[in-house]
């Protein structure tokens, strides 16, 4: 099977953290988040001030704010002071660009498409599996009920849409009529549509509601560690879809507020060795090699699609599946 790896990245942690001489320093940044990355960033953000100060000699704090990427974005553009994001999926970002809130090239300021750490769909299933759900043609069996965030509202939700399309297309090949009935299936099977990924979770695991969470599998580990064994069992499916997690400055605010050394330093630290330890450790998985192979017995082999490859990209999939009227219009249907 294809597991795509992208090339090995080695920063200088000093030159990373390095603001230019001449600014006016801030005492703090906001860093705004999609929901399911509160106890990530809360870790990074610990390990990061401490290095900070230790190599500025000045304390910076990191704010954070979380909820729906789609949703984080909005509140952007409507005066929400972000000063970095950190979002899960690129079209959140995008917007901001195509607003003058972020550079439009601002996936070539940093690595891997600005994307320091990457993950995929994968499920959350009753304890032992019960149900036996192994790939994403279960999902649409009469006797699953599926739960997943909203595609309109969540990026978690898109990419598990386009996950099961992806798995879709190549499974009835290509033909769109079957492609389009299993999805209708699949989205008749979820009970309910919360708007973020961290609200389908307390659906799943607190209320009882569903057979099979997707989520990213970076989450599979911490939602097993919290709710126990007796009660889900993560699974992993042999197929899925690149989920990146793309960064960037927020340009509109940083100029405005005098913040951007610190921003940019923010984000750098995200790619040097010590974030990519705290990173793996919360189950995502990174480009960094010797990090990866330090980890090699936690993430199993998976074929993963793209973007890129099976929808021509994050612009011409927005177009097609998720603006009004879109593909996915035609899925919920079904609702």
């Amino acid at each position: 099977m294809r597991h795509l790896r992208l090339p090995a990245i080695a920063f200088a942690i000093g030159t990373l953290l390095a603001p230019p001489a001449a600014h006016a320093d801030v005492d703090g940044i906001l860093n705004v988040s999609y929901d399911i990355a509160r106890e990530l960033y809360a870790a990074i953000d610990q390990q990061f001030t401490t290095d900070y100060q230790t190599e500025h000699g000045r304390a910076l704090k990191v704010d954070q704010s979380h909820a729906g990427s789609s949703k984080q974005a909005r509140a952007i553009l409507e005066g929400l002071q972000a000063d970095v994001v950190t979002f899960n999926q690129v079209t959140d970002v995008e917007v901001l660009a195509q607003n003058g809130f972020v550079a439009p090239d601002w996936q070539t300021k940093l690595p891997n498409n600005a994307s320091p750490y990457y993950s995929l769909p994968a499920f959350v299933v009753r304890a032992g599996n019960p149900k036996d759900i192994r790939n994403w043609g279960d999902l649409a069996r009469d006797d699953v009920k599926v739960v997943f965030p909203n595609p309109k509202t969540s990026g978690n939700g898109r990419y598990t849409y386009l996950a099961a399309r992806a798995w879709a297309n190549h499974e009835f090949g290509g033909d769109e009529e079957k492609v389009t009935d299993y999805l209708k299936k699949v989205f008749a099977n979820v009970p309910v549509f919360d708007t973020g990924g961290r609200a389908a979770t307390t659906t799943f695991a607190e209320r009882g509601i569903g057979d099979v969470l997707i989520t990213f599998e970076a989450e599979l580990s911490a939602i097993a560690k919290q709710y126990g064994p007796d009660k889900v069992t993560p699974v992993v499916p042999p197929v899925s879809l690149l989920a990146e997690f793309p960064v960037a400055v927020v340009d509109k605010v940083v100029d405005a507020r005098g913040s951007r050394p610190e921003a940019e330093a923010y984000l750098n630290y995200l790619y040097t060795p010590a974030a990519q330890d705290i990173i793996v450790s919360f189950g995502n998985r990174v480009n960094d090699d010797a990090v990866m192979a330090a980890h090699a017995d936690q993430f199993p082999k998976v074929e993963l699609y793209t973007v890129e490859d099976e929808f021509g990209g994050w612009q011409k999939a927005t177009e097609e599946h998720f603006s009004d009227g879109g593909l996915i219009d035609d899925v919920f249907v079904a609702q």
